[in-house]
């Protein structure tokens, strides 16, 4: 399908419009090669002109392409109609044109998988890899994210081939990495998403590629270098940004394909010596809370997602400044793999023998490890009937385990409908996290009821442990008074010592009624800010 030449006669919206249907309603037998062809160049036409002249939103750009696949051309010969807008990818370097057959192609891909597959077998990957770098996202920044956004549906679904990946050179992968450096200009996307998304497809097809070629019959003579992992190798303390951004996405991601990309990325890092310290301090740390809290809330079904957080944990503990005292969250840590060990938690269904294995090689930490015949390691060796040595601790099976690990695109991962934390302290602490739950006040009442040293203050009844009834707590100070906000004062929460000592206070002067008096009264000495309530009463 040739390139489109001038927009036409088109003056207004509303004839745009009723051109573009016109275009897109036309019916003709399938094997009508030509008149599919000149339909297809006037809907690319007008698409690019309501685009560049009418279009208020991306989205709306959107709804041309959208028509195109809902149209009766379309539905004439769905395969034609695929191939020459593929062709047209190819062949066209205009913005408007290119906006249009990009969402065509992303929209159809996402409700048939085939049209990516078919992509890249017309050696689409390295045609999007020049288009992002000769389409600027200053020059376009919508179409820069669309060609993104494309790239990365197409790529994650279907392996690339070995020559598709030799196109990708360090420039490429550079370049992308010093666009996230740059703060984002768009409220929607300050973290540069659909640019993270690339690179972590980037490093699972390098990951795919090189355990594939290790274990086929007939490996290249040229190993592929993995360049999203030998960037941060070399340049790493440039591109901390990266770093940051996929924690923090990590944190926040539900969709489970997402979370295999940054974890099989992490774990790369983490056992690579030149990147054991590209993140900072504080971000493993928050990287770990996140880690501990997926891993025991993830239900027992989701087992090949916990068998990865536990690859990653390994090495982000064993090799990392987490290493170094002092230890961070180390309790926790040797908590949780108790409990995926089979610590004699009903939360948790019986563990299995790589759940086993993997906790058992955590355990081996040696900040980690506890004494001889205790902990998750034990429990490991007792349920396994193994016990990994030092030297075993780093799994040769790992990296293609991980590789070969995907999940379909869209799939969400549940979570467990029970606090598995709460369980975990037993029934006392849990009803005292019930109470304090469900009461934001509940210390501050307590303090107030019993006295500062919590002797005092008895309120008639008998004691709760005598009674075996719970004491009800006092109503909540309200928060306004008699509708105008105030700020409750620190006389209010603790009783002054006069008052604990059973003296009554003297009733308030009341307003002076004489200017006399009122002159008297403003003329005397302002107590002591050091003088005690009592003290001044007295």
């Amino acid at each position: 399908m040739a390139s489109p030449g001038d927009p036409g006669t088109v003056q207004n919206e509303e004839q745009l419009w009723h051109e573009l249907e016109g275009a897109i309603s036309t019916r003709c037998p399938a094997e009508a090669h030509e008149t599919i062809d000149d339909a297809l160049r006037t809907w690319l036409s007008l698409s690019s002109q309501f685009r560049c002249e009418f279009s208020e939103s991306e989205d709306e750009a959107a709804y041309c392409s959208q028509r195109l696949l809902e149209g009766a051309l379309f539905r004439t010969n769905p395969h034609y109609v695929r191939t020459q807008i593929i062709y047209s990818l190819l062949q066209e370097d205009e913005g408007g044109p290119l906006y249009a057959i990009a969402t065509c192609l992303l929209l159809d891909g996402r409700g048939n998988e085939a049209t990516f597959r078919r992509m890249i077998d017309e050696s689409c990957f390295p045609r999007l890899l020049e288009l992002i770098v000769g389409h600027s996202k200053e020059e376009d920044p919508g179409l820069h994210r669309l060609l993104l956004d494309l790239t990365y549906e197409m790529s994650r679904i279907e392996r690339l081939r070995f020559e598709d990946l030799q196109h990708v050179d360090d420039g490429f992968v550079v370049y992308l990495f010093q666009l996230i450096e740059q703060l984002s200009d768009d409220v929607n996307d300050p973290y540069h998403y659909p640019i993270i998304r690339v690179l972590l497809m980037l490093n699972e097809q390098y990951m795919i590629a090189s355990t594939a070629t290790t274990n086929g019959p007939h490996p290249p003579s040229t190993p592929l270098t993995n360049r999203v992992v030998k960037c941060l190798s070399l340049y790493g303390p440039h591109y901390r940004t990266f770093g940051e951004n996929i924690i923090l996405l990590l944190n926040r991601e539900t969709e489970t394909s997402l979370q295999l990309l940054i974890l099989k990325l992490l774990y790369l890092l983490f056992t690579t010596k030149a990147t054991y310290e590209y993140f900072y301090t504080n971000d493993l740390r928050v990287l770990l809370d996140v880690i501990i809290r997926n891993l025991l809330d993830l239900p027992n079904e989701l087992m090949a997602l916990r068998h990865t957080y536990l690859r990653v944990l390994y090495p982000l503990l064993a090799h990392t400044q987490l290493g170094q005292p002092p230890h961070y969250k180390k309790d926790e840590v040797q908590k949780v793999l108790a409990l995926l060990a089979g610590s004699g938690n009903v939360h948790f269904a019986p563990a299995d023998e790589t759940t086993l294995r993997l906790v058992d090689r955590v355990s081996k930490v040696p900040w980690l490890s506890t004494e001889e015949g205790s902990g998750a390691s034990e429990i490991a060796r007792k349920l396994l009937g193994i016990s990994l040595s030092p030297g075993e601790a780093a799994s040769k099976t790992s990296v293609v385990d991980l590789a070969a690990l995907q999940e379909k695109p869209g799939v969400q991962t549940p979570s467990r409908s029970n606090t598995i934390v709460a369980a975990t302290e037993g029934e006392d602490s849990n009803r005292r996290h019930h109470h304090h739950h469900q009461h934001p006040n509940y210390r501050h009442h307590h303090y107030h009821h019993h006295g500062e040293n919590g002797k005092g203050g008895s309120s008639g009844g008998e004691d709760e442990r005598t009674t075996g009834r719970s004491r009800k707590l006092p109503p909540e100070v309200p928060k306004h008074r008699h509708g105008t906000p105030f700020r409750q004062t620190n006389e209010s929460v603790v009783a002054p010592a006069h008052t604990a000592m059973g003296k009554r206070l003297p009733p308030k002067t009341p307003p002076p009624r004489r200017k006399g008096r009122l002159k008297s009264a403003a003329a005397a000495p302002v107590p002591d800010s050091g003088t005690g309530v009592s003290e001044r009463v007295s």
